[in-house]
This record gives C-alpha cells, structure tokens and sequence, in this order.
C-alpha cells in the first residue's frame, strides 16, 4: 500500500501547537532506545495488532509512522488500516529525515519523562543525599525512614537495607505511617533518578513536615559506591497519610492547573469523538481487581508518570484519572499536568456497581527485542550504569536544544 507522507517540520508543528498526533517509531524497542524524537511513542511493527487498541484508542487520530530504513513502515501501516485507522501517515525520510532537519534524538525509554524529572531537579533544587551519605546515616542508627518508590517487584528484587516499599503515587498517602515521626528525615529511592527525584518533590509539594531528601542515583549511584544491597524483602507501607495530606494533595492539584470532574463532565468528553481520551485507575492492582470503574485501564500513579509515553502515545490526549482516595490520583494528575498534559481527576464513583477482574495484561515483547535498563536485575555492568547517569545528567540541556517540549513545574 502506498502511504502518505508528512514532513519532519509538520510533526514538529503538531506537537508545539498540542495538537493530537501520534508518532510511533516501529522498530524494536531496543533499536528505538539507541535514538528518537522526544515525543516519540515505540510500537513495533509486529506488535501493533496486540497494543494498537489499547493504546490508541480513537479510531480517527492522527498517526505518523517511521523506521531508519528496515521497510517496517508498510507492513505497519497495513496493520493499523486493518483494525480500522484512518489516518495513518509516514515521517518524511524516517528517522534520518527527522535527524536531517536538525532536530534531536533521544536515547533511552521513557525519555520525555526522565528529561521531566531532570527539568523538576533543576528548578526546584531538590534536596539529595550521596549513597556514602546515606550508608553513614544506617550504620549510626539515625532518625531515618527509606521509602523505595519503585514497582514492588523491582524492590523485592534488590533494595536499599531497611528500606520498604511505598510505590510512587502512593508516598502521601503512606508516608505519614511510615514515618509518624515529625523529625524522621525520609530518604527517597528508586533505581536511578526520575522516580526519586519525583516522588521526594510530590512530599515536599504535599506539605509533609518531615525533612526530605531523595538518594541520588537511587540503586545505581548506592551499587557505584560500593553499598551493600537486601534481595527478596518484602516490607511494604501500611496506609497512613501525612497530615492534611488529601487536602494538599489537591491544591497541589490545582496549582498544577488539574480539574476535578463528575460523571456527566466525563461524559461529555467521551461524547467529544474528535479527541482521544485515556482513563487510568492509579490506585494499586490487588485495589483494581477487586472493584473498578468500568472504561478505566490500571496503571498505578509512579509508573504512569513514568511510562507515560508507553501508556498514552497519542500527545495532545486527555487524561482522566480515577481514585477512591483521590490522593494518588491528585498527585499524579499534577505531575502530568506539568509535562503538558489536559489532566481531569473524576470525583466519586465508587458507590455503584463495580466491575471485578484483574487488570488487562499487554504481552511482553521477545527479550531479545526489548531494551535491558541499567538499573534492572543485579548483574548490570558498572560502565553501563555510570554511562546512564551521565546521560541523565544532560537532558535538561538537550531538552533546551529540543524546544518542544512545553514542560512548566510548579
């Protein structure tokens, strides 16, 4: 089939304008990490029948595709017209015509939302501690409390000794149990930087009384210096928000520019055809699977913002976010206001009947497909890991060169 072209400049245009555009790079994930444009979303070629769906969920929206040259463009293009998309274009050139018009490449996954933590570390100055810092602070037995806001599983795998796990939506609502102790420095990790960098900010945002401190370089920068890590813990957070926490989860909400919405609001938007609109329930699985609203995908709060180019890959979309507790979803929902997204939180809700059933599960791609992190497992080479954080450390500057990217933080 022959598909329509659209020139680097008009992709470019989209995204400064917000317009809705997705622009999916069909290679494999691990030749997509190696170079992309920002606000580039991977979906491989023979993957699109399993993740097109759910991912893109209008019918109708625009979809630019690109490879460097492998032929994948047809052969996707063909696939997205079969399940019924109508506007399927491909970039200009590819990869290298993107590159040829001087625009930049970057490396990695979840690119834009790592540069975002980058940008949230430089305006803000958040407070961190070296590995050697924190080492010091356990081995004296100090007033500390170390939150890992990874995945559980990724802590359950490696972790700093003594940490527990308190995934990263859930740090207001758990922190004030974790550390009832208004002078317990709470240290905040997870495998690099974002994640830390994030999670520390949304305490310090919320208003927690306690001093803050993320761990800079998270596992990777604690393995660089020689630290000693725990394998299989399974220590978790028990619900207890910190003082006043739902209160200022939602004016840092509002700050963000978030709006708080009903069932007749979200219905008008669905209502809207002509635009995408994701709905994420934020709040835990084993919380998803036992009751939740109809129409909403799981996707807990950190890894959303995290993995919000994996999760939403139409930019430009709404975003509505759902939350017995409303908490996860403020403080989430203020996050990805700030990386430039039309953000809602639905009110309520949970009052009706509720569906029941595990969270729709995407296939993993082949393992010799996908990009193996610096900071997964524990045999990962030390040269790999100080050449991630290298890389980290330069985003906000190449971020300057880019000129999309329409971030703003509160």
């Amino acid at each position: 089939m022959t598909v329509p072209s659209v020139s680097p400049s008009q992709v470019r245009t989209a995204l400064l304008l917000r317009e809705e555009i997705a622009l999916l790079d069909v290679r494999h994930e691990a030749v997509f990490a190696t170079g992309h444009p920002l606000f580039a979303a991977n979906m491989a070629a023979e993957r699109i029948t399993l993740e097109a769906e759910a991912r893109l969920p209008r019918k109708d929206v625009p979809i630019v595709l690109y490879d460097d040259g492998e032929g994948l463009v047809a052969v996707a293009a063909e696939r997205l017209t079969a399940l019924g998309y109508g506007d399927v274009r491909q970039l200009d050139g590819g990869l290298q015509g993107w590159k040829s018009a001087g625009y930049e490449l970057f490396q990695d996954v979840n690119s834009y939302a790592k540069a975002f933590g980058e940008l949230v570390e430089h305006r803000r100055h958040t407070p961190s501690l070296a590995a050697e810092e924190v080492s010091a602070l356990i081995a004296s037995s100090a007033n500390i409390q170390i939150l890992d806001v990874r995945r559980f599983d990724e802590y359950a795998t490696m972790n700093i000794p003594g940490s527990i796990s308190v995934p990263g939506a859930e740090l207001v609502l758990r922190a004030g149990r974790a550390a009832p102790d208004p002078e317990t420095t709470i240290i905040v990790n997870c495998a690099g930087r974002t994640r830390s960098i994030i999670g520390a900010q949304s305490l310090i945002n919320a208003g927690v009384t306690n001093k803050v401190r993320a761990l800079r370089n998270g596992t990777i920068g604690w393995t660089l210096a020689k630290q000693g890590l725990e394998h299989g813990s399974s220590r978790r957070g028990e619900i207890g928000a910190i003082n006043g926490g739902e209160a200022n989860a939602r004016d840092v909400a509002y700050r963000a520019g978030v709006r708080h919405i009903g069932f007749a609001d979200m219905a008008a938007l669905l209502a809207q055809s002509d635009r995408t609109l994701y709905r994420f329930d934020v709040r835990s699985e084993e919380e998803y699977t036992a009751g939740h609203l109809a129409g909403f995908r799981h996707y807990a709060g950190g890894q959303l913002v995290q993995e919000i180019d994996m999760a939403a890959p139409v930019r430009g979309a709404r975003i509505v976010l759902t939350d017995n507790r409303s908490v996860r979803a403020d403080m989430t929902a203020s996050w990805l206001a700030q990386m430039g997204w039309e953000t809602y939180v639905l009110e309520g809700g949970y009052d009706r009947e509720l569906e029941i059933g595990p969270p729709q599960v995407i296939p993993k791609p082949d393992p010799s497909h996908r990009y193996r992190r610096p900071y997964e497992g524990t045999d990962v080479r030390e040269s790999a890991m100080q050449a991630y954080l290298d890389w980290e450390y330069g985003l906000v500057e190449q971020l300057r060169r880019d000129a999309t990217h329409g971030f703003f933080v509160i």
